[in-house]
């Protein structure tokens, strides 16, 4: 890893609309050798990502603002400001939603970076707080996202995967 100091202001970053939220990539795999990338991720109420999976990569999350609920195949938990969650290499299917009428704020830390890719192939630039409309799944966003999967080594499941 290149050894070089890095501040980036509040100001910095490309935002992207994924799936309805607003993700602001603070660092990405270019910065950082490829070892991590950082996202501040703006979940508006009902927001948040289907179940998915993704065997290679770990996530680590920090709720910033609001309240979120986790899912993983090990039960449900309400995770509010200050709180923690770690998901670990080895495929553990996750998701998180934001069930509150509050917009949330979680800043994700991913290891080794590469997601940003996806976000950016699957998202759309977006301003800072501005959210595209919600998602509808046509056969057409169904093969489109299989194919980004297939590239990431990520694996989406139904939104009731979990329930």
């Amino acid at each position: 890893m290149e050894n070089t100091v890095k501040v980036i202001s509040a100001a910095q970053g490309e935002f992207l609309g994924v799936a309805g939220d607003n993700y602001r990539v603070i660092i990405d795999g270019a910065g950082t050798s490829n070892s991590f990338s950082v996202f501040d991720m703006t979940i508006p109420p009902g927001g948040g990502p289907t179940p998915h999976s993704h065997p290679d990569i770990q996530e680590w999350f920090y709720v910033t603002e609001g309240e979120l609920e986790y899912k993983t195949e090990a039960g449900k938990v309400t995770v509010t400001r200050g709180g923690f969650v770690y998901i670990p290499r080895g495929g553990a299917v996750h998701c998180f939603k934001n069930v509150s009428t509050e917009t949330a704020r979680v800043l994700c830390v991913v290891l080794p970076a590469g997601l940003e890719g996806f976000f950016r192939e699957f998202g759309v630039p977006v301003a800072q707080g501005e959210f595209p409309p919600p998602l509808v799944m046509t056969p057409e966003l169904l093969s489109r996202l299989g194919n980004l999967n297939e590239k990431y080594g990520q694996k989406t499941y139904p939104p009731d995967y979990l329930d």
